[in-house]
Protein backbone atom coordinates (compact mmCIF):
# COMPACT_ATOMS: atom_id res chain seq x y z
CA UNK A 1 0.00 0.00 0.00
CA UNK A 2 1.66 3.66 -0.91
CA UNK A 3 2.64 5.31 1.74
CA UNK A 4 0.31 7.89 1.92
CA UNK A 5 -2.55 5.95 1.22
CA UNK A 6 -1.84 4.43 4.77
CA UNK A 7 -1.38 7.48 6.51
CA UNK A 8 -4.47 8.63 5.22
CA UNK A 9 -6.21 5.61 6.75
CA UNK A 10 -4.27 5.52 10.31
CA UNK A 11 -7.31 7.58 11.26
CA UNK A 12 -9.93 5.31 9.93
CA UNK A 13 -11.21 2.20 11.70
CA UNK A 14 -8.57 -0.65 11.07
CA UNK A 15 -10.44 -3.71 11.62
CA UNK A 16 -12.87 -5.15 9.13
CA UNK A 17 -13.17 -8.56 11.21
CA UNK A 18 -15.39 -6.60 13.72
CA UNK A 19 -18.45 -6.25 11.41
CA UNK A 20 -21.37 -6.33 13.37
CA UNK A 21 -19.96 -6.34 16.82
CA UNK A 22 -22.01 -2.65 16.95
CA UNK A 23 -25.15 -2.81 18.91
CA UNK A 24 -27.89 -2.80 16.38
CA UNK A 25 -30.14 -0.30 15.94
CA UNK A 26 -33.43 -0.19 14.82
CA UNK A 27 -36.05 2.00 13.62
CA UNK A 28 -37.64 4.57 16.08
CA UNK A 29 -41.33 4.43 16.11
CA UNK A 30 -44.48 7.10 16.73
CA UNK A 31 -43.52 10.40 17.81
CA UNK A 32 -40.50 9.87 19.90
CA UNK A 33 -38.34 13.30 20.33
CA UNK A 34 -35.14 13.27 18.40
CA UNK A 35 -32.35 13.39 21.03
CA UNK A 36 -35.00 11.00 23.70
CA UNK A 37 -32.09 8.22 25.23
CA UNK A 38 -34.12 4.62 23.90
CA UNK A 39 -31.30 2.55 26.38
CA UNK A 40 -28.12 3.00 27.76
CA UNK A 41 -25.51 1.10 29.14
CA UNK A 42 -21.89 1.37 30.74
CA UNK A 43 -19.16 0.21 28.19
CA UNK A 44 -15.37 0.19 29.30
CA UNK A 45 -13.02 1.84 26.55
CA UNK A 46 -10.25 0.25 25.69
CA UNK A 47 -6.30 1.02 24.01
CA UNK A 48 -3.78 -1.09 23.64
CA UNK A 49 -5.23 -3.49 25.45
CA UNK A 50 -5.41 -1.67 28.80
CA UNK A 51 -8.55 0.56 29.53
CA UNK A 52 -8.83 3.83 29.22
CA UNK A 53 -9.52 6.00 32.71
CA UNK A 54 -12.66 7.44 31.94
CA UNK A 55 -16.50 6.80 32.59
CA UNK A 56 -18.03 5.22 29.48
CA UNK A 57 -21.31 4.60 28.47
CA UNK A 58 -23.44 3.38 24.40
CA UNK A 59 -26.68 5.31 24.29
CA UNK A 60 -29.35 4.59 21.82
CA UNK A 61 -30.78 7.49 20.82
CA UNK A 62 -34.00 8.57 18.72
CA UNK A 63 -33.00 10.21 15.57
CA UNK A 64 -33.91 11.22 11.92
CA UNK A 65 -32.20 9.97 9.00
CA UNK A 66 -31.08 11.90 5.41
CA UNK A 67 -34.96 11.85 4.58
CA UNK A 68 -36.23 12.90 7.81
CA UNK A 69 -37.51 9.56 8.56
CA UNK A 70 -37.20 8.41 12.33
CA UNK A 71 -34.84 6.32 13.47
CA UNK A 72 -32.41 5.10 16.09
CA UNK A 73 -28.49 6.52 16.74
CA UNK A 74 -25.76 4.70 18.79
CA UNK A 75 -23.24 7.13 20.37
CA UNK A 76 -20.07 6.83 22.95
CA UNK A 77 -20.42 8.84 25.62
CA UNK A 78 -16.66 9.59 27.20
CA UNK A 79 -16.18 11.60 30.81
CA UNK A 80 -13.09 11.58 32.02
CA UNK A 81 -12.30 11.40 35.79
CA UNK A 82 -10.51 14.24 36.49
CA UNK A 83 -12.78 17.71 37.66
CA UNK A 84 -13.30 20.44 35.60
CA UNK A 85 -12.02 23.46 37.63
CA UNK A 86 -13.45 26.40 35.06
CA UNK A 87 -16.94 26.38 35.21
CA UNK A 88 -19.34 23.78 33.62
CA UNK A 89 -17.69 21.03 31.86
CA UNK A 90 -17.64 21.10 28.22
CA UNK A 91 -18.93 18.96 25.64
CA UNK A 92 -17.38 17.86 22.90
CA UNK A 93 -18.67 16.21 19.83
CA UNK A 94 -15.74 14.43 18.32
CA UNK A 95 -16.62 13.29 15.04
CA UNK A 96 -14.42 10.14 13.60
CA UNK A 97 -13.71 9.65 9.59
CA UNK A 98 -15.24 6.27 10.13
CA UNK A 99 -15.61 6.17 6.35
CA UNK A 100 -16.48 2.53 5.84
CA UNK A 101 -19.71 0.48 5.10
CA UNK A 102 -20.17 -1.91 7.60
CA UNK A 103 -21.12 -0.55 11.70
CA UNK A 104 -18.09 -2.80 12.98
CA UNK A 105 -16.13 0.38 11.68
CA UNK A 106 -17.84 2.54 14.08
CA UNK A 107 -16.67 4.19 16.81
CA UNK A 108 -19.35 2.34 19.31
CA UNK A 109 -17.29 -0.97 18.18
CA UNK A 110 -14.00 0.54 17.44
CA UNK A 111 -14.02 1.84 20.87
CA UNK A 112 -14.39 -0.33 23.15
CA UNK A 113 -12.26 -2.76 20.91
CA UNK A 114 -9.14 -0.80 21.26
CA UNK A 115 -8.60 -0.23 17.58
CA UNK A 116 -10.47 3.45 17.54
CA UNK A 117 -7.00 4.88 15.65
CA UNK A 118 -8.28 8.61 16.51
CA UNK A 119 -8.66 7.72 20.56
CA UNK A 120 -4.92 9.80 20.83
CA UNK A 121 -7.20 12.69 19.10
CA UNK A 122 -9.82 12.32 21.31
CA UNK A 123 -7.53 11.95 24.49
CA UNK A 124 -6.66 15.44 23.48
CA UNK A 125 -10.24 16.81 24.51
CA UNK A 126 -10.40 14.33 27.77
CA UNK A 127 -6.87 15.45 28.94
CA UNK A 128 -8.40 19.13 29.42
CA UNK A 129 -11.56 17.60 31.19
CA UNK A 130 -13.77 17.99 28.60
CA UNK A 131 -16.48 15.31 27.99
CA UNK A 132 -16.72 13.82 24.57
CA UNK A 133 -19.64 12.27 22.66
CA UNK A 134 -18.72 10.14 20.13
CA UNK A 135 -21.62 9.23 17.29
CA UNK A 136 -21.75 6.21 15.07
CA UNK A 137 -22.85 9.05 12.63
CA UNK A 138 -23.40 6.72 9.28
CA UNK A 139 -26.24 5.51 11.12
CA UNK A 140 -27.70 1.63 11.06
CA UNK A 141 -26.90 0.98 7.23
CA UNK A 142 -23.43 2.81 7.03
CA UNK A 143 -24.37 5.58 4.97
CA UNK A 144 -21.19 7.04 3.94
CA UNK A 145 -21.48 10.61 3.15
CA UNK A 146 -24.87 10.87 3.70
CA UNK A 147 -24.56 14.70 4.80
CA UNK A 148 -28.33 15.35 6.06
CA UNK A 149 -27.67 11.84 7.61
CA UNK A 150 -24.41 12.48 9.81
CA UNK A 151 -25.49 15.95 10.77
CA UNK A 152 -28.71 14.38 12.30
CA UNK A 153 -27.03 11.77 14.06
CA UNK A 154 -24.23 14.01 15.49
CA UNK A 155 -26.67 16.72 17.13
CA UNK A 156 -29.23 14.05 18.33
CA UNK A 157 -26.39 12.86 19.96
CA UNK A 158 -25.75 15.53 21.57
CA UNK A 159 -29.45 16.28 22.54
CA UNK A 160 -29.24 12.59 24.54
CA UNK A 161 -25.81 13.20 26.17
CA UNK A 162 -27.46 17.01 27.58
CA UNK A 163 -30.64 14.42 28.81
CA UNK A 164 -27.88 11.44 30.19
CA UNK A 165 -28.04 12.40 34.00
CA UNK A 166 -25.43 9.76 34.91
CA UNK A 167 -22.99 11.83 32.07
CA UNK A 168 -23.63 14.89 34.53
CA UNK A 169 -23.20 17.60 31.96
CA UNK A 170 -25.09 20.49 32.53
CA UNK A 171 -27.72 21.59 29.65
CA UNK A 172 -26.01 24.86 29.64
CA UNK A 173 -22.38 23.69 29.18
CA UNK A 174 -20.62 24.89 26.64
CA UNK A 175 -20.55 22.26 23.35
CA UNK A 176 -18.13 22.10 20.56
CA UNK A 177 -17.62 20.31 17.19
CA UNK A 178 -14.36 18.47 16.29
CA UNK A 179 -13.39 16.12 13.09
CA UNK A 180 -11.41 15.90 10.42
CA UNK A 181 -11.95 14.32 6.99
CA UNK A 182 -15.12 12.37 6.57
CA UNK A 183 -15.60 13.75 10.18
CA UNK A 184 -15.08 17.32 9.63
CA UNK A 185 -17.66 16.54 6.58
CA UNK A 186 -20.15 15.63 9.55
CA UNK A 187 -18.93 18.13 11.75
CA UNK A 188 -19.50 20.82 8.94
CA UNK A 189 -23.24 19.35 8.08
CA UNK A 190 -23.93 19.33 11.87
CA UNK A 191 -22.87 22.91 12.08
CA UNK A 192 -25.09 23.92 9.02
CA UNK A 193 -28.10 22.13 10.13
CA UNK A 194 -27.82 23.21 13.85
CA UNK A 195 -29.59 26.79 13.39
CA UNK A 196 -32.45 24.55 12.27
CA UNK A 197 -32.38 20.97 13.17
CA UNK A 198 -31.63 21.84 17.02
CA UNK A 199 -32.04 25.31 17.72
CA UNK A 200 -31.38 24.63 21.31
CA UNK A 201 -28.14 22.85 20.84
CA UNK A 202 -25.89 26.27 20.92
CA UNK A 203 -22.51 25.32 19.49
CA UNK A 204 -19.92 27.81 21.15
CA UNK A 205 -17.47 26.98 18.28
CA UNK A 206 -16.45 24.31 15.42
CA UNK A 207 -13.15 22.90 14.92
CA UNK A 208 -13.68 21.21 10.95
CA UNK A 209 -10.46 20.19 8.72
CA UNK A 210 -10.20 18.01 5.33
CA UNK A 211 -13.64 18.93 4.56
CA UNK A 212 -15.00 18.00 0.56
CA UNK A 213 -17.39 20.41 0.30
CA UNK A 214 -18.26 18.93 -3.12
CA UNK A 215 -18.63 15.11 -3.37
CA UNK A 216 -18.00 15.63 -7.23
CA UNK A 217 -15.15 17.60 -7.62
CA UNK A 218 -13.69 14.70 -4.94
CA UNK A 219 -14.26 11.64 -6.93
CA UNK A 220 -13.12 12.79 -9.89
CA UNK A 221 -10.32 13.87 -8.36
CA UNK A 222 -9.75 10.79 -7.28
CA UNK A 223 -10.61 8.29 -10.20
CA UNK A 224 -8.33 6.04 -10.51
CA UNK A 225 -5.52 6.71 -8.16
CA UNK A 226 -4.84 5.73 -5.24
CA UNK A 227 -7.84 6.92 -2.99
CA UNK A 228 -10.44 5.48 -5.85
CA UNK A 229 -11.81 3.43 -3.28
CA UNK A 230 -13.16 6.04 -1.23
CA UNK A 231 -14.97 7.03 -4.64
CA UNK A 232 -17.02 3.35 -5.04
CA UNK A 233 -17.53 3.47 -1.19
CA UNK A 234 -19.25 6.86 -1.06
CA UNK A 235 -21.12 5.89 -4.12
CA UNK A 236 -22.62 2.90 -2.38
CA UNK A 237 -23.12 4.47 0.69
CA UNK A 238 -24.91 7.41 -0.90
CA UNK A 239 -27.37 4.83 -3.12
CA UNK A 240 -28.02 3.67 0.92
CA UNK A 241 -29.43 6.90 2.05
CA UNK A 242 -30.80 7.90 -1.55
CA UNK A 243 -32.02 4.19 -3.28
CA UNK A 244 -32.98 6.56 -6.18
CA UNK A 245 -29.39 6.60 -7.39
CA UNK A 246 -30.32 3.07 -8.45
CA UNK A 247 -26.73 2.34 -8.84
CA UNK A 248 -27.54 -1.74 -10.03
CA UNK A 249 -28.82 -0.05 -12.99
CA UNK A 250 -26.01 0.83 -14.22
CA UNK A 251 -23.34 -1.58 -12.53
CA UNK A 252 -21.82 -3.92 -15.07
CA UNK A 253 -20.94 -7.50 -13.95
CA UNK A 254 -17.34 -6.48 -12.55
CA UNK A 255 -19.68 -3.04 -10.87
CA UNK A 256 -21.73 -5.70 -8.97
CA UNK A 257 -19.08 -7.99 -7.68
CA UNK A 258 -17.32 -4.88 -6.66
CA UNK A 259 -20.07 -3.29 -4.63
CA UNK A 260 -20.84 -7.05 -3.02
CA UNK A 261 -17.28 -7.10 -1.99
CA UNK A 262 -17.06 -3.38 -0.34
CA UNK A 263 -20.05 -3.50 0.81
CA UNK A 264 -19.62 -4.85 4.74
CA UNK A 265 -15.83 -3.63 5.13
CA UNK A 266 -14.00 -1.02 6.55
CA UNK A 267 -12.02 1.76 4.47
CA UNK A 268 -8.63 -0.05 4.80
CA UNK A 269 -9.90 -3.02 2.76
CA UNK A 270 -12.06 -0.77 0.71
CA UNK A 271 -9.10 1.23 -0.45
CA UNK A 272 -6.80 -1.80 -1.22
CA UNK A 273 -9.80 -2.61 -3.22
CA UNK A 274 -10.50 0.34 -5.20
CA UNK A 275 -6.77 1.66 -5.41
CA UNK A 276 -5.51 2.57 -9.22
CA UNK A 277 -8.97 1.62 -10.51
CA UNK A 278 -11.72 3.99 -12.65
CA UNK A 279 -15.42 3.89 -12.10
CA UNK A 280 -15.82 3.41 -15.65
CA UNK A 281 -14.47 -0.26 -15.21
CA UNK A 282 -17.01 -1.07 -13.39
CA UNK A 283 -20.65 0.99 -15.26
CA UNK A 284 -22.13 0.52 -18.28
CA UNK A 285 -22.39 4.36 -19.15
CA UNK A 286 -19.01 6.45 -19.01
CA UNK A 287 -19.64 8.77 -16.56
CA UNK A 288 -22.19 7.64 -14.21
CA UNK A 289 -21.87 11.91 -12.14
CA UNK A 290 -23.47 12.96 -15.20
CA UNK A 291 -26.59 11.39 -15.08
CA UNK A 292 -29.51 13.64 -13.73
CA UNK A 293 -29.99 11.46 -10.97
CA UNK A 294 -26.96 11.03 -9.38
CA UNK A 295 -26.57 14.76 -9.87
CA UNK A 296 -29.76 15.59 -7.96
CA UNK A 297 -28.54 13.71 -4.80
CA UNK A 298 -24.72 14.47 -5.00
CA UNK A 299 -26.15 18.49 -5.28
CA UNK A 300 -28.67 17.87 -2.24
CA UNK A 301 -25.49 16.57 -0.12
CA UNK A 302 -23.25 19.51 -0.72
CA UNK A 303 -21.92 22.20 1.84
CA UNK A 304 -23.13 25.48 1.55
CA UNK A 305 -26.64 25.18 1.33
CA UNK A 306 -27.59 26.43 4.88
CA UNK A 307 -25.80 29.31 7.09
CA UNK A 308 -23.87 27.86 10.60
CA UNK A 309 -24.18 30.45 13.20
CA UNK A 310 -20.45 29.57 13.85
CA UNK A 311 -17.63 30.33 15.07
CA UNK A 312 -15.97 28.12 12.85
CA UNK A 313 -12.35 27.08 12.59
CA UNK A 314 -11.32 25.69 9.03
CA UNK A 315 -8.10 23.99 8.31
CA UNK A 316 -7.26 22.48 4.82
CA UNK A 317 -4.19 21.61 3.48
CA UNK A 318 -2.65 23.92 0.62
CA UNK A 319 -1.68 20.56 -1.08
CA UNK A 320 -4.20 18.15 -0.20
CA UNK A 321 -4.05 15.56 -2.67
CA UNK A 322 -7.28 13.90 -1.92
CA UNK A 323 -9.94 17.02 -1.36
CA UNK A 324 -8.45 19.77 -3.24
CA UNK A 325 -8.32 22.82 -1.27
CA UNK A 326 -10.51 25.32 -3.56
CA UNK A 327 -13.27 23.96 -2.56
CA UNK A 328 -13.06 24.41 1.27
CA UNK A 329 -11.82 28.02 -0.01
CA UNK A 330 -14.86 28.82 -1.47
CA UNK A 331 -16.86 27.34 1.46
CA UNK A 332 -15.06 29.51 3.33
CA UNK A 333 -15.63 32.39 1.45
CA UNK A 334 -19.09 31.90 1.30
CA UNK A 335 -19.42 31.43 5.17
CA UNK A 336 -17.62 34.86 5.32
CA UNK A 337 -20.02 36.48 2.97
CA UNK A 338 -22.90 34.83 5.07
CA UNK A 339 -21.63 36.65 8.11
CA UNK A 340 -20.29 33.60 9.58
CA UNK A 341 -17.08 34.28 12.25
CA UNK A 342 -14.52 32.17 10.14
CA UNK A 343 -10.69 31.18 10.58
CA UNK A 344 -9.55 29.87 7.40
CA UNK A 345 -5.76 28.01 7.85
CA UNK A 346 -4.21 26.96 4.71
CA UNK A 347 -1.90 24.86 5.93
CA UNK A 348 1.66 24.98 3.76
CA UNK A 349 3.27 22.25 5.08
CA UNK A 350 0.96 19.37 4.90
CA UNK A 351 -0.93 17.04 2.99
CA UNK A 352 -4.23 15.57 3.83
CA UNK A 353 -3.47 12.80 6.24
CA UNK A 354 -0.83 14.66 8.73
CA UNK A 355 -2.84 17.82 8.67
CA UNK A 356 -5.20 15.24 11.22
CA UNK A 357 -2.21 15.13 13.22
CA UNK A 358 -0.62 18.30 12.87
CA UNK A 359 -3.90 20.82 12.96
CA UNK A 360 -5.05 19.02 16.46
CA UNK A 361 -3.19 21.12 18.83
CA UNK A 362 -4.88 24.39 17.08
CA UNK A 363 -8.13 22.62 17.12
CA UNK A 364 -8.19 21.62 20.21
CA UNK A 365 -6.64 25.52 21.33
CA UNK A 366 -9.56 27.08 19.37
CA UNK A 367 -11.97 25.44 20.77
CA UNK A 368 -10.60 25.61 24.49
CA UNK A 369 -11.08 29.60 23.83
CA UNK A 370 -14.35 28.76 22.90
CA UNK A 371 -15.06 27.20 25.78
CA UNK A 372 -13.47 30.40 27.93
CA UNK A 373 -15.94 32.30 26.43
CA UNK A 374 -13.27 34.56 24.69
CA UNK A 375 -14.17 36.50 21.65
CA UNK A 376 -13.55 34.09 18.22
CA UNK A 377 -11.13 35.67 15.50
CA UNK A 378 -12.19 36.11 11.79
CA UNK A 379 -10.01 35.89 8.82
CA UNK A 380 -12.87 36.87 6.90
CA UNK A 381 -11.93 40.66 6.40
CA UNK A 382 -8.20 39.05 4.57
Amino acid sequence: MPGKLWRLLLPAVLVAALVGFAPAAASVRGATAPGTIVSSKSVTISAVGLPVPVRAWQLHYASTDAKGQPQTGVATVLVPLIPYVHGKRPLLSYQTAEDSLATGCAPSATLPAGTEKELALISLGLAKGWAVVVSDYEGPQSEYGAGYQAGHFVLDAIRATLHFAPAGIAASAPIGLWGYSGGGLASAWAAELQPTYAPEVKLAGVAEGGVPPDLAAVARNIDGGAFAGIYFAVAVGLSRAYPEMDINAILNDKGKQLVASIGTKCITDIAAIGAFHRMAEYSTVPDPLALPRIQQVIAANHLGQHRPAGPIFDFHAIFDELIPIAGDDALAAQYCAEGVTVQHYRDPASEHASLAVTGAPLAVAYLADRFAAKPAPSTCAS
